[in-house]
């Protein structure tokens, strides 16, 4: 479709059954994936793959949603798992068209290696695509991988998704107030007027507290209990291929 597939690859120590079901049931899954706002299952005939509805809340007031049909394999003879989707919206206001892609369950020693690869058709003519490369498809797979490990804490460490988020948004205020205090020099003037006989020792010392603070809000490690993008592999460790099971898959319609 044009440009470069999205990849993003997290390792779960978790149960392979219970990372299955986190990700394949619908009421779960909206809750990790920051992606959607709601899933869930169409009816269907057995045998048949199962077809579903997507929505996602883009401001408020103003939900896009779309539709797709997936099929997985729970029992493969290498013992990994996988799940295959294709999905399109016909909402003119989403600027992905059609896309597919796949989720992978590697068995991983005392783990799981979660993966998704996945591309997608965007909209809108010459100005959709040169949005789509310079900011939606950076964002959506910055909003994966967040994603991912969102559901890697939920699994190992017991953090809800809605806690997990509660966290990142304490620790982006943290440090958007740390940005600030660096570049207003932590109220300079009103500081050394506070500090009275130290201020001549804080006016030394100001710049270097200024650059420690830029660089703890810009450079810091996420906190334990904090999801975070950057612990998610974004580009293939080899060459992948996407599963025979997605060319079983018709496109919605």
């Amino acid at each position: 479709m044009g440009q470069r597939n999205l990849y993003v690859e997290a390792r779960i120590r978790a149960d392979l059954d219970e990372l299955w079901a986190r990700t394949q049931e619908p009421s779960e899954h909206q809750r990790w994936d920051l992606r959607f706002t709601e899933i869930g299952y169409l009816p269907r005939e057995e045998g048949e793959p199962q077809h579903f509805r997507y929505a996602t809340r883009v401001l408020p007031g103003l939900t896009v949603a779309g539709t797709g049909v997936s099929a997985g394999e729970k029992e493969r003879p290498d013992g990994t798992r996988t799940s295959a989707l294709r999905f399109s919206s016909p909402h003119p206001l989403s600027l992905l068209a059609e896309g597919s892609g796949y989720w992978r369950y590697v068995p991983d020693g005392d783990g799981v290696r979660f993966l998704t690869g996945y591309d997608y058709r965007p909209r809108w003519g010459a100005f959709g695509a040169c949005a789509d490369r310079l900011l939606f498809r950076p964002l959506i797979g910055w909003a994966t991988a967040w994603s991912f490990d969102r559901l890697r804490l939920w699994l190992e460490r017991g953090i809800t998704p809605e806690r997990a988020r509660t966290n990142w948004l304490l620790e982006m205020a943290g440090r958007a107030l740390l940005l600030v205090l660096a570049c207003t020099g932590f109220g300079f003037g009103s500081l050394l007027r506070l500090t009275g006989p130290l201020a001549p020792l804080f006016f030394y010392w100001m710049p270097t507290l200024a650059l420690v603070s830029l660089a703890l809000a810009l450079l810091a490690p996420p906190l334990p209990g904090t999801p975070a993008a950057r612990r998610c592999l974004r580009r293939p460790p080899t060459r992948v291929q996407a599963p025979r099971l997605l060319r079983t898959l018709e496109n919605p319609r």
